[in-house]
């Protein structure tokens, strides 16, 4: 038997907001949005469109404040070809919330606060 990653799913408060970060600040692409008739909830799926694993968002109609994210011990990881870019990047959006020069990586936060740790890829 044989399993593979296929998405992981976070939900956020306001859905366009989020995507619009995503696609800024991680170059992701809409793949695709789900929206049932009665309006109660919104999915949205964002690729790099290399790998074959997907961010799925979820937006709740009924949700009336923004998510409590505790300890927010939870993350995403992405790699990146041209890390010092990135940096620098992610400084003049005003989104790293942590780094670790140590470590060589650092973390951007998105609008419901989620932390996305970046790495510069492995050559």
């Amino acid at each position: 038997m044989k399993f593979r990653f296929y998405h992981n799913n976070i939900n956020v408060f306001d859905l366009e907001k989020s995507v619009a970060f995503y696609q800024q600040a991680l170059s992701l692409v809409e793949e695709r949005r789900h929206k049932p008739s009665d309006g109660s909830f919104e999915l949205v799926f964002l690729s790099d469109t290399e790998s074959k694993h997907k961010l799925e968002l979820t937006w709740l109609r009924d949700r009336k404040e923004p998510y409590n994210l505790g300890d927010n011990e939870i993350h995403l990881a992405f790699t990146v070809d041209d890390y010092a870019r990135a940096y620098e990047y992610h400084k003049n959006m005003g989104c790293i919330c942590y780094e670790n020069k140590n470590m060589g990586l650092y973390f951007i936060s998105d609008p419901d606060g989620y932390w996305i740790e970046i790495l510069p890829e492995k050559k």
